[in-house]
């Protein structure tokens, strides 16, 4: 049994032995000899611009915040939505049909016919199929009917655009065929 011990200490002394400092003083020394071969690379500062003042030269121009500026302006936007009024007025003033509560993109057009010597469309919006003649107006941005054919219904919308102002512009509602 003392002779187990005695291995048993003497394997741990050779186990500590091998965990020596050996290889940190070889690291110490690659990081200097690393330390003392970099060198610092520091551009130069560009040398400040010369300043060199303008002369005002808008000093007879109206101020931007003149009253006559300000005035002129209102002017021109009040003539502006007055021409656009115009436009937009009729509409207003004229009574809502039932299309005109659905946006023209959940409209579907299904079929022409001719009643009458007179074109009309098929137009179904949620499950329920209308009739559409030239003058009717369909969509959320007072679309009327102007012309149709077999394949298509087309529209003159008034709507807005990015600046705010009312603009015409054309609409179509194309004939959708069913896959079965």
């Amino acid at each position: 049994m003392r002779v187990t011990i005695k291995l048993v200490l003497l394997s741990i002394a050779f186990t500590l032995t091998g965990c020596g400092a050996s290889g940190v003083d070889e690291l110490r020394q690659w990081m200097a000899e690393q330390k003392n071969q970099t060198r610092p690379r520091v551009k130069a500062v560009a040398e400040p611009k010369q300043f060199k003042p303008e002369s005002y030269d808008q000093v007879t121009a109206i101020e931007p915040f003149n009253n006559q500026k300000l005035t002129r302006a209102l002017k021109t936007e009040s003539s502006q939505a007055a021409f656009n009024g115009g436009l937009i007025a009729p509409e207003l003033a004229r009574r809502k049909q039932a299309l005109e509560a659905f946006p023209l993109d959940t409209m579907t057009l299904v079929g022409t016919l001719t009643k009458d010597g007179q074109p009309m469309a098929l137009v179904k919006v949620d499950n329920l199929l209308y009739q559409v003649r030239p003058g009717n107006y369909l969509g959320q941005n007072y679309g009327r009917v102007t012309k149709i054919t077999e394949t298509e219904v087309t529209l003159r919308e008034i709507a807005q655009d990015a600046v705010g102002e009312w603009i015409e512009r054309a609409a179509t509602l194309q004939l959708q065929e069913r896959l079965k």
